[in-house]
């Protein structure tokens, strides 16, 4: 009987654990949208497999064993929503795989990236012409956004969290300098914008603090 008490109380404190870890990393489930999301479900997962039915190893040291993972996940995740460095280390960075219609092999192979694989997300993505496509970006958690000609007057998030992102600018027919002249009007510096937007008025700003 204490087998089967130890193995329901090692179940009760992974399931927590897995609970615990998703309200610090601010996700609705356990779907893996980056690398951190990816190796937090794959260690956990071999934490709570390895060691809920191995008899030698009590609950104490279960639980050491998860809050020493669920600290290692937080701390990351806070240096990469601090520190961009430590972001693109960890989490790579957006690429652009096709451009105007055209297709950047040199990009897509560096991304791993085979014609197959392209070939199947442009059907997935209903897209039967290159000639629609604007803009193919290769993103972090591997997945392709796509942006047709037609949208091209859809809004861009220029800054985020406190970076401005190269990347949309490419989008805005703008340049960093623009950037940093709309945000000295408005009274802000880079690392005080939480989201910032291209609009018809300029750039729309959303800073750190602000409540309803």
């Amino acid at each position: 009987m204490t087998f089967y008490w130890q193995t329901f109380l090692k179940f009760l404190m992974g399931f927590f654990a897995m609970v615990i870890q998703i309200n610090l990393l601010g996700k609705s489930n356990l779907a893996p949208s980056n690398v951190i999301d990816q190796m937090q479900n794959f260690v956990l997962g071999g934490i709570i497999g390895g060691v809920i039915y191995n008899t030698s190893i009590t609950l104490l040291q279960f639980f050491i064993v998860l809050l020493i993972w669920t600290l290692v996940v937080f701390t990351t995740k806070f240096l990469t929503n601090h520190n961009s460095w430590i972001k693109k280390f960890i989490d790579g960075k957006p690429s652009i795989i096709i451009s105007n219609g055209k297709v950047l092999s040199n990009k897509a192979t560096q991304n791993g990236l085979s014609a197959h694989d392209l070939a199947f997300k442009l059907r997935q993505a209903g897209i039967n012409d290159l000639d629609d496509i604007d803009k193919a970006v290769w993103e972090e958690n591997g997945q392709i956004t796509f942006t047709s000609k037609k949208d091209l007057k859809a809004q861009f998030p220029i800054i985020m969290d406190g970076e401005i992102d190269t990347l949309a600018l490419n989008y805005t027919h703008h340049d960093e300098d623009w950037v940093m002249e709309q945000l000295k009007k408005q009274g802000y510096k880079t690392q005080d914008i939480y989201l910032a937007f291209l609009s018809s008025d300029g750039l729309k700003i959303f800073p750190y603090g602000i409540e309803e």
